[in-house]
């Protein structure tokens, strides 16, 4: 796998700081193994990437998946419902929640082997409340495998990537769904030309003042280097890291005791 040279300096950061962890995506059977004959959750789903065709196809060796939406309506999947109808492959359904994915309150502790989330974090205006949730709901030594844009690869090319000090004063201001504090960076930064279909400036702002109820802001910014410093902070232990161009950071992580 080549790297273009926007990737070469946080790849090479990454090879020095977690050297066992990152690795090249060539092979998935780390991944698929976490979630073979076991019960996880996917937050955000349900996910091409996953799917039988995805570059990271696990939801058939699954025993069980069960979902997590923020609300009945989303931008992406439409019309969701509460229940047993969770369809994240051919004949294979979970148990579908409606709920942040900082508050699984719904859901005791402990309760899956795995849990599975691509492009939402990003979306998530306090990241560290959110993935202590996602922990809480995950067995001792469970993964949770988190996909999330590279910031060089999107229209968020030309923001600076979130600080983790930034990330923790959000954790400790109890920092809400409804935050706007980045819009006047996103509309000053976003790339245009790589969003093709945000209609244009004013209609992107108009839709971006309704966030909480389409989700459609990347809150927070990220390359490898500070997502890894985010999953440390919480104390998880960081399995692999992988890139995925033009835009996919991967990482598989577990829940260990210090």
């Amino acid at each position: 796998m080549k790297f273009t040279n926007m990737f070469y300096v946080t790849y090479r950061a990454l090879q020095i700081l977690y050297p066992k962890a990152l690795k090249k995506l060539s092979q998935v059977t780390e991944y698929t193994n976490i979630s073979k004959d076991k019960n996880g959750i996917e937050i955000g789903g349900p996910s091409q990437i996953f799917s039988k065709e995805g570059i990271l196809p696990l939801y058939d060796h699954a025993l069980n998946i069960d979902g997590c939406n923020f609300s009945s309506e989303t931008v992406w999947e439409g019309s969701v419902k509460k229940g047993q109808n969770y369809k994240y492959a051919s004949e294979k359904t979970g148990f579908q929640f409606i709920s942040e994915a900082s508050d699984l309150s719904e859901i005791k502790d402990e309760q899956y082997d795995f849990l599975i989330s691509s492009h939402c974090l990003e979306h998530c205006a306090n990241p560290i409340k959110t993935l202590k949730e996602w922990i809480r709901v995950v067995k001792m030594n469970g993964h949770l495998l988190i996909v999330i844009p590279h910031k060089n690869g999107t229209f968020d090319n030309k923001r600076p990537v979130t600080s983790l000090e930034h990330m923790i004063h959000d954790y400790n201001d109890n920092t809400g769904e409804d935050d706007l504090t980045h819009l006047e960076e996103i509309l000053k930064l976003h790339d245009w030309s790589l969003d093709p279909y945000s209609g244009g400036i004013e209609k992107f702002k108009s839709r971006a003042l309704k966030n909480l109820e389409n989700r459609c802001l990347h809150q927070h910014v990220f390359n490898p280097t500070n997502l890894a410093e985010l999953i440390n902070y919480t104390g998880l232990k960081i399995k692999r890291v992988d890139f995925k161009l033009p835009f996919h950071i991967i990482l598989l992580a577990q829940k260990v005791i210090h």
